[in-house]
C-alpha cells in the first residue's frame, strides 16, 4: 500500500492527491557562458529606460532559459491591490482610472510578470476586449485586459520574434512610443499604462526583423553555441541535473540568486548618483559619428546602458571602459548598410571603438 493511502472499512484504500510541487525555473545564476545577454538583461532590469533587449543566435542556446530565470531572480514590486494593471501605489501621475477612485489605495507585493506573447495572439488578446461574460451576464459593458496590461512594469517576451506579424508589430510601435494602451472597440474606450521592457528572441536565419521594430530595442545581443568542450560540458551537466531534481537544484543555487538579487536592488538606489562626465558623452557621440548611426538613439542608449553598468558594477561615474563593454550592445543594430562593406555590424562596432578609445 502507498504510504500516502487512506485505508477505508472493507480493506479499501484511497490514495490521497498531494498538491503538485512548483517546478522552479533554471536558476539565473548558474547559466553557463552567454555573459553579453545576461549583462544585457541585467542593464534593462536596473534601468528599465534603457529599452528591450534583443537576442539573437542559435537554436538551443538558452536564450528563453534565460529571460525565464530573470523573473525569478527580480526583486518583487509593489502594486495598488487588486488593479489589473500593476499600477504602482507611489505614481499618483502614473494610476488608472480605477486606482484614482476609493480613496487610499491598499498596497499588495507581487512579483515581477514576464508575459509572453504568442506569435499567432489575436489583437483583443493583446490588446484586451470587451468583457463577453459580463456582458451577458450582467449586461454591462467591461473591459477584460489583455497582454499589455499584465506586462505593465515588468518584461513582454516574444519568442521568435522576427516572425510576428505585421499587425502585432504595428500595435507594439504604437504602445512602445507612448507607453499607454488605446482601446476604442464595441462601444468601449480605455486608456492605461503600458510600460514595459519588450524582450524579443529569435534565428536571424529565418527572417529578419522589421526596421521600425528593430530600432525600438535598446541593446542587441548575439547568442552562439559555445565551441570550447569545458563549457558544453557544464552546461550540460547542469541542466542534467536541473532535469532530474529542480527543487533541488535550484536550492543549491538559491545563495548567488539572493546575492545577484541585491546587486540589482543596490544598482537601482544607486543609479540615480552615477555621473555622467562630459567626456563619457563626448566618447559616445564620436563613436556614434564614426558608425554612422541615423538619429540620437544610439547615444542615449550607449549613455544610459554604461550608466547602468556603472551603478551595477559600483562606480560611481561611466568610464570608457564601462562605454565599451556596451558599446556593441548598444550599437550593432543600428548600423547603416554599406553595399561596400560586407563587415558583420559587431566588427565595424569594435573597429570603430579601436579608432575612438585607441587600442
Amino acid at each position: 500500500m502507498p504510504d500516502d493511502a487512506i485505508p477505508r472499512r472493507g480493506g479499501a484504500s484511497v490514495v490521497a492527491t498531494r498538491k503538485p510541487t512548483r517546478r522552479p525555473p533554471f536558476p539565473f545564476t548558474a547559466i553557463v557562458g552567454q555573459e553579453e545577454m545576461k549583462r544585457a538583461l541585467l542593464i534593462a532590469a536596473v534601468d528599465p529606460s534603457v529599452g528591450g533587449v534583443l537576442a539573437f543566435g542559435d537554436r538551443g542556446t538558452g536564450k528563453s532559459t534565460t529571460v525565464r530565470a530573470l523573473a525569478a531572480l527580480l526583486p518583487p514590486m509593489s502594486v495598488v491591490q487588486g488593479c489589473p494593471y500593476n499600477c504602482a501605489p507611489d505614481d499618483a501621475a502614473g494610476l488608472c482610472p480605477a486606482c484614482t477612485h476609493g480613496g487610499e489605495p491598499q498596497v499588495a507585493s507581487v512579483p515581477v510578470p514576464v508575459v509572453d506573447l504568442p506569435l499567432g495572439a489575436t489583437e483583443d488578446r493583446v490588446l484586451g476586449a470587451l468583457d463577453i461574460e459580463r456582458a451577458l451576464a450582467e449586461g454591462v459593458k467591461a473591459f477584460e485586459p489583455g497582454l499589455l496590461a499584465r506586462a505593465h512594469r515588468g518584461f513582454l517576451y516574444i519568442d521568435e520574434v522576427n516572425l510576428l506579424e505585421d499587425h502585432l508589430v504595428d500595435v507594439l510601435l504604437d504602445v512602445a512610443a507612448s507607453g499607454e494602451n488605446v482601446v476604442e472597440r464595441e462601444g468601449i474606450s480605455i486608456r492605461h499604462p503600458a510600460r514595459f521592457v519588450l524582450v524579443g528572441s529569435g534565428n536571424p536565419e529565418e527572417g529578419e526583423l522589421r526596421p521600425q521594430l528593430l530600432d525600438r530595442f535598446g541593446l542587441s545581443v548575439e547568442v552562439r553555441t559555445p565551441e570550447d568542450i569545458a563549457t558544453r560540458i557544464e552546461v550540460v551537466k547542469r541542466r542534467d541535473a536541473y532535469e532530474r531534481d529542480p527543487v533541488g537544484f535550484a536550492a543549491s543555487w538559491a545563495k548567488e540568486e539572493t546575492k545577484l538579487r541585491r546587486q540589482i536592488v543596490s544598482a537601482r538606489n544607486r543609479l540615480g548618483k552615477v555621473a555622467v562626465p562630459d567626456g563619457a558623452l563626448d566618447r559616445a557621440a564620436r563613436l556614434c559619428l564614426a558608425l554612422g548611426t541615423d538619429g540620437l538613439r544610439g547615444e542615449l542608449t550607449l549613455m544610459r546602458a554604461a550608466r547602468a553598468l556603472a551603478a551595477f558594477e559600483g562606480d560611481p561615474a561611466v568610464t570608457d571602459h564601462h562605454l565599451r563593454i556596451v558599446a556593441p550592445s548598444a550599437l550593432r543594430h543600428r548600423l547603416r548598410r554599406n553595399p561596400l562593406d560586407e563587415t558583420a555590424s559587431t566588427t565595424r562596432v569594435e573597429r570603430a571603438l579601436a579608432e575612438v578609445f585607441g587600442g
